[in-house]
């Protein structure tokens, strides 16, 4: 049972929501690479109602059972480009963030070679709002399974 009802508190929330929204909107990130750190971030937070969210809306919107199943080991596939992979270590280290060092300048510079700067700040505040989602819902203990596509949307 969750601890806290979600929809009494999702006014509170819109700021997060029109974030994500306007990230979308902007355009400069691919629909299948948002969908791909939504997800790989709620797994390394195991956050299972965003898990459920982000696989079923990615899926939905063409991603394939194999990439969402593979996720957790992107770095020993083929199975995603240079730029998604570029993305999901940005992703990973910002949600880690192990020190003041986490992302490092490396990967800043390979990051560089495939986002421009607001494509990387999209990136950056992208990777903020699914580990604040991801955060809400642990807190809350919100259960997965019964996310619906586009029930938030």
């Amino acid at each position: 049972m969750s601890r806290f009802a979600f929809e009494r508190h999702y006014q509170t929330m819109q700021p997060l929501v029109a974030l994500g929204k306007n990230i979308r909107a902007a355009n400069r990130l691919e629909p299948a690479l948002i969908e791909l750190v939504l997800m790989r971030v709620s797994q390394i937070n195991g956050c299972a109602y965003c898990m459920d969210m982000h696989s079923k809306d990615a899926r939905a919107a063409g991603e394939t059972e194999q990439r969402l199943f593979v996720l957790p080991a992107w770095r020993e596939t083929a199975l995603y480009s240079e730029r998604e992979r570029i993305a999901l270590a940005w992703a990973e280290e910002l949600t880690e963030l192990t020190s003041h060092e986490a992302v490092s300048d490396a990967l800043y510079a390979q990051a560089r070679q495939h986002f421009d700067e607001d494509a990387l700040v999209d990136l950056t505040l992208l990777t903020g709002v699914i580990n604040s989602f991801n955060r809400l819902n642990i807190a809350a203990r919100t259960i997965g399974g019964s996310y619906k596509v586009g029930q938030h949307g």
